[in-house]
């Protein structure tokens, strides 16, 4: 989720991070030109009047593909049964991880080429065709093309808000803006799983998928009006050149990270080579998707692109495990070990908001405190695992855990945004969430292969990987502040 240039006929910005040189992401993109944005109107808040309907119709969006994705976790395995496709159940859940990726590389390069609103409608029309196929499905393999579809979509379809907020919100709303996207994810994980078994009992599966379009289009419809009032300013550029290669580039890594994926299923010892070639074959292919310097973590944007990267493997690696040990080593119920991930839900959709009122704490200071208690409680968390301690510890420091995300998540499109050309929007706001991708896939891997090789209940090695990785993030939390603001006051 991502950011760009000062807007408003107030005094110019005392913030170095927002005001610092443009980072552009490739040779192809630098070559570009850099048209100015179209200045904002200001206004007090995103539901304020000028932007009340994009707003709201832009959150819907991100809701109903939270949503989606939340509630797929319930019926799976009774779509699995009915359709006679237990032995493709890991694949159902890869395949949409892979395809996002390439929608991400798509819609990133046709938005800074044409504007956000030619991707953003075709995305929105592919989501619908997808949930249509995967709803109507009448065996396993025609299910798994419309988790393609819409996983390609799905993912493809933030690309475009995340530039849409660039152009058309000014500087100081952007944070809040990205915080209403946290809150609409987070809200999803909380009454989505039950609201899902809810309409699978009572009706079927099938209208979990079939459901969703009838909230789907109005939503869209919602946001249309406004974004077409605003076309000027969300102009592409004709210069960006389509680029093929970054495709094929995308497609090697989908499978990369498919491979990742799905290595676990293997026996020894092919689940190691598969996973360790397939880790590498990713990073290797990543490179021409990511910002120049990003696996060197070079301050500004490429650090903040790694750094969403390896949050993202500390956090999501974690989540996976939590509520697997309450029910093995504390004998929790399932809906009960569930409310842990409840509470950090919570407290992330807070601390989201929090962060954007802070006006005056830096993009840089927001990612470092958040490293830092994210860090804490996956290591509190590691700790009663590894002694067995009471778990309403696990549970509090989880919650901390929720709002150190939502603390510094909304920061890393924010400050992404703020160092992007307007011709390398699309380009830097894909990277930014396929990072994110890539470090969910890679953690859960790992953790996968440390679970197989030391056996069932090993949850303290699983959390000390995943300690390891934050410690990683708090090492390098502070190259998110560019060169030319590296000082004191930022």
């Amino acid at each position: 989720m991502t950011e760009p240039t000062a807007e408003t006929p107030a005094p110019p910005s005392t913030d170095p991070e927002a005001t610092s040189a443009a980072v552009t992401p490739s040779a192809e993109a630098s070559a570009a030109p850099i048209a100015a944005a179209p200045e904002p109107v200001p206004a007090s808040g995103p539901l304020s009047k000028p932007y009340r309907w994009l707003s709201i119709g832009m959150f819907s969006l991100i809701f109903l593909a939270a949503f989606e994705a939340m509630a797929v976790t319930t019926i799976m395995p009774l779509v699995a049964e009915q359709l006679d496709g237990e032995s493709l159940f890991a694949l159902a859940f890869a395949v949409p991880l892979a395809a996002g990726i390439i929608g991400m590389v798509i819609a990133g390069n046709w938005t800074d080429r044409s504007g956000p609103i030619p991707s953003l409608l075709v995305s929105a029309a592919l989501f619908v065709v997808g949930l249509v196929i995967a709803g109507t499905a009448v065996n396993m393999e025609v299910f798994i093309v419309g988790r393609f579809v819409h996983g390609l979509s799905g993912a493809a379809v933030i690309v475009p808000l995340y530039v849409i907020v660039g152009r058309v919100y000014p500087s100081e709303l952007r944070a809040r803006v990205f915080a209403g996207f946290a809150a609409a994810w987070v809200i999803p994980s909380i009454i989505g799983p039950a609201l899902a078994g809810v309409v699978a009992e009572t009706f079927s599966w099938h209208w979990v998928f079939l459901g969703v379009i009838v909230l789907v289009v109005p939503a869209a419809a919602m946001m249309l009006p406004p974004v077409l009032r605003v076309r000027s300013q969300v102009q592409g550029d004709r210069s960006v050149q389509w680029s093929i290669s970054r495709v094929g580039w995308a497609v090697l890594v989908a499978a990369a990270a498919l491979g990742v994926s799905l290595s676990k299923e293997l026996a020894d010892p092919w689940r190691w080579v598969v996973a360790i070639a397939a880790i590498a074959l990713a990073a290797w292919a990543a490179r021409p998707l990511l910002p120049q310097g990003t696996l060197r973590a070079a301050r500004g944007m490429p650090a903040t692109v790694l750094l969403k990267l390896i949050v993202a493997g500390a956090f999501f690696g974690s989540e996976i495990y939590l509520p697997y040990l309450f029910i093995e080593r504390y004998e929790f119920s399932p809906s009960l070990a569930g409310a842990v991930l409840t509470g950090a839900g919570v407290s992330w959709a807070v601390a989201s908001w929090l962060q954007g009122r802070l006006t005056r704490v830096s993009n840089t200071q927001a990612v470092v405190i958040g490293t830092i208690l994210l860090a804490i409680s996956l290591a509190i968390v590691f700790v009663v695992a590894l002694f067995t301690l009471a778990p309403a510890i696990a549970f509090t420091a989880w919650t901390l855990a929720g709002g150190a995300m939502g603390f510094m998540y909304p920061r890393f499109s924010v400050a992404v945004l703020a160092l992007s050309p307007v011709s390398a929007q699309g380009f830097n706001s894909a990277a930014l969430t396929i990072s994110e991708s890539l470090g969910a896939a890679i953690a859960l891997a790992i953790t996968a292969l440390v679970s197989s090789a030391l056996g069932a209940g090993m949850f303290a090695a699983d959390f000390a990987v995943t300690v390891a990785i934050a410690l990683v993030a708090v090492l390098l939390a502070s190259r998110v502040r560019p060169l030319s603001a590296a000082s004191p006051a930022s």
